[in-house]
């Protein structure tokens, strides 16, 4: 919904704005949750956790009764629901998502439960897919991904969820694991990009909302400056602290919204005023679900490193013998641990360093030229 009002009410030489500042969910949120449940368990209980959305919802409730202009009901639209996308679209999600979810622990296709999941999630999202291309109301209008902008940018944004979800875990995991930091410790890391959101991000739109700048150039530049973030991290030892990834955390603050606004741009302006929703739904719904997918990915990638790492340095040191006596089994058992994860932690931002170049390549080929809402083509 938020979307589609701000496509549908703002006027346009503010448009682009509003839909910067529907940039904060993929950009400020995450970075901002982590320090807030570590702040709210560690001082209130991990039950605010669960009470803190409140007055925030309290107050969305009484700014969208103030704001949004109050449409006429129109009841009548019940009798065109489409009642077979939902009996079909819904369990599929639900399915795919829980066997994304539990397919690790349940050790994924050897598990009949996991096959059940995914297999038959598949099988009903094709189904739901083949109704929504034919039924006149349907709840994803899926001609709408013939247009080029659209497309691409679904497949962005994919990697873009996976990347930021990596940049966001890698740190606290690894000061976690190797530092012994707690969630609330980590916050000064994890705020530097997040704060600082609220002015890049209307600077960011600033820029966009010009006649003589190409978005795509600037959603380049978003990640190359988001894949020399991960070079820089791939660079890491087990010496590093907190202090070591802000450098890394300035460059992300700034590459985020340079990588999401553009993407959000490409993906609604342009289109009609009728398609804006069906343009909405694709997105924010591709938006969830590719942020599960994209932690189970890492989690995967994650655990595959551990396990490598572990292999390899185990095995060179059964066949080193010891110098030092006086080192115990569980102190090297601790060095072995650190070395693991700092490891992992390099090889991950190798990995989303790649995933970065590689969505370069994609902005030459598939996105056309769009202009910004305020400018008359």
């Amino acid at each position: 919904m938020l979307m589609s009002v701000a496509l549908r009410y703002l006027p346009p030489n503010v448009k682009l704005y509003g839909l910067g500042a529907y940039a904060l969910t993929a950009t400020f949120g995450p970075s901002f949750g982590i320090p807030l449940a570590g702040w709210s368990v560690d001082y209130l209980g991990w039950q605010f956790a669960f009470w803190q959305v409140i007055p925030m919802c309290l107050l969305s409730m009484a700014l969208v009764s103030w704001g949004m202009p109050e449409d006429p009901m129109k009841l009548e639209r019940f009798k065109d629901f489409n009642v077979r996308g939902f009996i079909l679209g819904v369990p599929a999600i639900i399915m795919i998502v829980l066997g994304l979810e539990q397919g690790q622990r349940l050790d994924w296709f050897n598990s009949d439960l996991i096959k059940f999941l995914i297999l038959g999630g598949l099988t009903l999202l094709t189904l739901f897919l083949a109704n929504e291309w034919n039924h006149p109301f349907p709840f994803f209008k899926v001609q709408l991904l013939k247009r080029r902008n659209l497309a691409h940018s679904l497949i962005t944004l994919g990697g873009i969820l996976f990347i930021m979800g990596a940049t966001i875990n890698i740190p606290s995991s690894y000061l976690a694991a190797v530092q012994g930091y707690r969630a609330l410790d980590t916050t000064p890391a994890l705020l530097i990009v997040a704060v600082p959101q609220f002015l890049i991000i209307p600077l960011v739109v600033a820029v966009l909302n010009n006649r003589y700048v190409d978005c795509r150039y600037v959603l380049a530049a978003g990640f190359a400056l988001l894949a020399f973030a991960c070079y820089l991290g791939s660079h890491m030892t087990s010496e590093w602290i907190r202090d070591n990834f802000y450098v890394i955390q300035i460059i992300q603050a700034f590459a985020q919204p340079m990588a999401v606004i553009p993407v959000i741009m490409l993906s609604v302006t342009g289109l009609d005023a009728k398609d804006g929703p069906f343009a909405s739904a694709w997105f924010n719904t591709l938006k969830g679900f590719a942020g599960v997918a994209a932690a189970c990915g890492i989690e995967v990638l994650s655990i595959h490193r551990e396990h490598f790492h572990s292999t390899v340095l185990v095995d060179q040191l059964g066949n080193r013998p010891l110098h030092d006596s006086a080192i115990s089994v569980s102190e090297i058992a601790h060095r072995v641990h650190e070395q693991v994860m700092t490891l992992t932690s390099a090889d991950l931002y190798t990995y989303v360093g790649i995933a970065c170049v590689v969505m370069i390549p994609l902005i030459a080929i598939l996105p056309t030229r769009i202009y910004p809402p305020a400018i008359i083509k």
